[in-house]
């Protein structure tokens, strides 16, 4: 399957239009001649949301939707503390960081004491794309080098630079001639040296083959759950020696913790934590403001010198104070409401639950995962199977439930809810994944 197959194994055939209801079509066609033909729709029966709280959707009749799918709103839709700390800083100041504000620095401080020591700067965005854009430009500074490594499935962001590093966005989008691609770490846990061996042996290959062009590599970015590669968490260490990897040929590693961070995992705040290294840069994207824009690039301050001294960086609204203080919200709320515990705690109910239904059920070829963040192979005949996972998929959402799928056979199950999600509704989730496995 392509990237691009890979990308709409979960989206809306607008030929299939005329089945919906006329209220519902009205607003697709609506949507279409407003916004263009670009955006996708989720679910071959797309879902119309009005409202949001904790980890439901609600549609127009009032109708609720168990979101297990939703990174963004990281705390939970709509949480209380955000949303008062982002209406009271917006009452009172909001503007760029031109001029001195108390917020970002508390904000940042806050953000810095949650990373190890050697991480002292942070620099804030809008938006995960733009981090990852910064983190490649400061990464091509310090090194002198221009080469960036991704893996086969990769997702990255949507500007110019890095939609060419982004290999999932499908097989029309170019691919730089700077870029090189790895395969993913192996699907199953497997032995840690055995599973780092082999990665680190792909980026290995990538440097040479790089060499042979006469370019040197600057950086190796992934997302450290290798969530578009169809979540490859385990086992925990396995990153460490392609760091090392990539160090020894002059070049920086850059951890995206856009999908793992911010105690997704449940075994700390940040993915990389999981593996035991210390990143040069780290990026990260809006589930820090509960979906209000804020992203942002921490790093190790040797490695900003020479970006600092020779280059101008600003973001207009990239840590405003409406921004910073959404962050701050976050935090207290990780930090007050034990969300990194309950995490692990409800992460490893919906693993095993999950494991539990592989058992039963031989469409599941296997369960990979870490904390709230799992991946379930739909295979069919021993071999991945897309048109099954969008079954479950649209079954699942048929039963108002909401999940979605990755990999580079589109057949992975991603399961993926705010971090609030309990025991009860982790419960509830299985449930009606049962039910729909039965229909198969």
């Amino acid at each position: 399957m392509s990237g691009n197959q890979m990308q709409m194994v979960n989206a809306f055939d607008t030929a299939q239009a005329e089945k919906l209801p006329e209220t519902e079509r009205a607003l697709i066609d609506r949507r279409a001649r407003l916004l263009g033909p670009a955006y996708r729709l989720f679910y071959e029966k797309p879902v119309h949301v009005v409202r949001a709280k904790g980890v439901w959707l609600y549609g127009p009749e009032g109708e609720a939707y168990l979101d297990v799918y939703n990174n963004v709103a990281s705390v939970g839709h709509c949480h209380p503390a955000v949303v008062e700390a982002v209406s009271h800083q917006m009452g009172v100041l909001n503007t760029h960081t031109r001029y001195v504000t108390d917020g970002v620095l508390d904000y940042a401080e806050a953000l810095l004491a949650t990373m190890p020591a050697e991480i002292g700067h942070v620099m804030f965005t809008c938006t995960g794309s733009e981090a990852n854009d910064l983190a490649l430009r400061v990464a091509r500074h310090h090194t002198g080098a221009e080469g960036l490594i991704v893996t086969e499935t990769a997702y990255h962001g949507v500007t110019s630079v890095l939609a060419e590093a982004s290999p999932s966005l499908g097989p029309n989008m170019p691919k730089s001639p700077l870029v090189r691609l790895v395969p993913p770490p192996a699907a199953a846990g497997g032995d840690r040296a055995a599973v780092g061996a082999a990665f680190a042996g792909g980026v290995q290959r990538a440097i040479e083959d790089f060499a042979a062009h006469g370019i040197r590599p600057a950086a190796l970015l992934v997302d450290t759950i290798f969530s578009s590669d169809g979540v490859r968490a385990d086992p925990a260490g396995f990153l460490a020696e392609a760091v090392e990897t990539i160090h020894a040929a002059g070049g920086l590693f850059i951890a995206d913790e856009v999908q793992p961070g911010f105690g997704r995992t449940g075994a700390g705040m940040w993915g990389f934590a999981r593996h035991g290294i210390l990143p040069d840069l780290v990026t990260m994207g809006k589930p820090m403001g509960n979906g209000y824009p804020v992203a942002g690039m921490a790093a190790r301050p040797e490695i900003l010198t020479a970006f600092g001294r020779d280059l101008r960086y600003f973001n207009t609204f990239g840590g405003n104070p409406v921004a910073a203080a959404a962050g701050l919200a976050v935090l207290g709320v990780i930090r007050e409401e034990g969300l990194i515990a309950n995490a692990a705690r409800v992460g490893a109910l919906l693993k095993s639950g999950m494991e539990e239904a592989a058992r039963r059920f031989p469409v599941i070829g296997g369960v990979r995962g870490a904390g709230l963040f799992v991946g379930a192979d739909i295979i069919e005949e021993g071999k991945p199977s897309a048109a099954r996972a969008a079954r479950i998929v649209n079954g699942l959402r048929e039963r108002r439930v909401l999940i979605s799928a990755s990999g580079p056979a589109g057949n992975v199950l991603k399961i993926r809810p705010p971090l609030p999600f309990s025991a009860e509704n982790a419960a509830y989730f299985l449930e009606q994944m049962t039910a729909v496995l039965r229909t198969l």
